[in-house]
């Protein structure tokens, strides 16, 4: 599907051509286009360090300046702290369009997460806001992420069969309790369909990311893609295993093998393939991060307020 075709999301059975105020939000944002990856960019504030999910190729890290991964951030910000660093990014980096929040761990369980769109919004009303959860939440927090301006979701879907669900997942915690294999994979996906079906409904941009598993869900995501695009979602992002915790032994799918299944996946519903599997801290176009130049600033002035 071509960019100056008019998406239409199928929502509640009815179908419903997307606005101009909807096709700007995807023009302007990196990672919903891939025109837009090369003229805007985004950054990512880590503000929430918390996770509902333990997923088995999941390693959350904090103060890790050499790895770019999701999960992964420098410094834990409170909002306030987040909302400064908007404030320096945008002084310089005109070109930013889109505030997003990607962890390091689930958005939707930390607090810190709404009050940072909150601050976020009413400074800066035609910022993008983005939020990447994993579902769980999203149809608890629907109506709050609407409140608070934000347009673009991206929900991490893995699996739509439990069956296989519950080889990806260790446990969810969902209400205060912990739940496990086959009973923890339902909660979560039917949570994660009545979240895009809500944010739908209120005419978010919906994003689905899958990591490809092989040996686990390189089959699958086709059930997947033919799920996610019945219900209106607007683009997949299939990424590749980055091998590490539980499924640190699976080699991961070479360039050529995604490709090829991007390519098939590709007949189904619009791909994403400019992903760059960003970090929870990331800032600046895709592939031309500068978030290094902020944190060596924030190291500078930690020294001079300790000689002061």
């Amino acid at each position: 599907m071509s960019e100056e075709t008019l998406p239409i999301a199928n929502v509640g059975g009815t179908q419903v051509p997307y606005d101009p105020d909807q096709l700007r939000r995807i023009k302007e944002h990196p990672c919903f286009s891939e025109k837009a990856c090369h003229a805007f960019g985004r950054m990512h504030l880590p503000v929430a360090p918390k996770c509902n999910i333990q997923c088995k190729y999941c390693i959350r890290s904090f103060d890790c300046v050499n790895e770019s991964r999701p999960g992964v951030t420098s410094k834990v910000l409170n909002p306030r702290e987040a909302l400064e660093k908007v404030d320096e990014v945008l002084a310089k980096y005109h070109y930013i369009k889109v505030v997003g929040i990607a962890g390091p761990g689930e958005p939707l369980s930390n607090p810190e997460t709404f009050e940072t769109f909150r601050l976020v919004g009413e400074k800066y009303p035609n910022m993008i806001l983005c939020v990447s959860t994993n579902g769980l939440l999203l149809s608890d927090a629907i109506e709050e992420l609407d409140k608070l301006g934000v347009c673009n979701i991206t929900v991490t879907m893995n699996a739509v069969d439990p069956e296989i669900g519950k080889e990806i997942y260790d446990y969810i915690t969902y209400h205060g309790k912990k739940y496990e294999g086959l009973e923890a994979a339902k909660i979560l996906l039917d949570n994660q369909l009545k979240g895009i079906e809500e944010a739908l409904k209120r005419k978010k941009i919906v994003k689905v990311n899958t990591v490809l598993i092989p040996g686990i869900n390189d089959k699958h995501v086709f059930d997947v893609a033919r799920k996610i695009k019945s219900m209106g979602v607007f683009i997949h992002n299939v990424m590749p295993l980055i091998p590490q915790y539980k499924f640190a032994n699976i080699k991961p799918p070479s360039p050529e093998e995604k490709r090829k299944i991007q390519d098939e996946l590709g007949t189904i519903i619009k791909q994403m393939r400019h992903c760059r599997q960003c970090r929870a801290d990331a800032i600046g176009r895709l592939g031309c991060d500068v978030q290094g130049e902020f944190q060596s600033r924030q190291k500078d002035q930690a020294k001079t307020d300790q000689t002061a």
